[in-house]
Parts: structure tokens; C-alpha cells; sequence
């Protein structure tokens, strides 16, 4: 199998405020994994900490 994590990061925000963002989706949804079968086709919309949607996971075939 192959996960996928695509994140859009802000460009107008700091690199420091893009590195937590990025660090708090990551810690977030590797924590949330475990809910789920990890097979091809699973997924989710991944939000950040606005609740905005900013990408998505994904199990695909390797």
C-alpha cells in the first residue's frame, strides 16, 4: 500500500506558523489513523486549525 498526504501550506503566513500548522495536521491525523482500515480507498479531507479544508490522505495500491 501507499499513503498519500497532500496539505496546501499558506505562503502568506511565517515559516514558523506554517511549520506548527503543519506539525499540528500531521500529529492530528496520524493520531486519527487508527479509525480507519488502511486499505486503497480510504481517505479523508484533511482541515486545518480554522476548520478550513487544506488537502486530503489516501491509501492507494503501491
Amino acid at each position: 500500500m501507499k499513503f498519500v498526504l497532500e496539505v496546501a501550506v499558506d505562503d502568506t503566513a511565517t515559516a514558523g506558523d506554517r511549520a506548527g500548522e503543519l506539525g499540528r495536521i500531521l500529529r492530528y491525523w496520524g493520531g486519527n489513523l487508527g479509525h480507519y482500515a488502511l486499505e486503497p480507498g480510504d481517505g479523508s479531507a484533511v482541515y486545518d486549525s480554522g476548520y478550513r479544508e487544506v488537502g486530503e490522505w489516501r491509501i492507494v495500491a503501491s
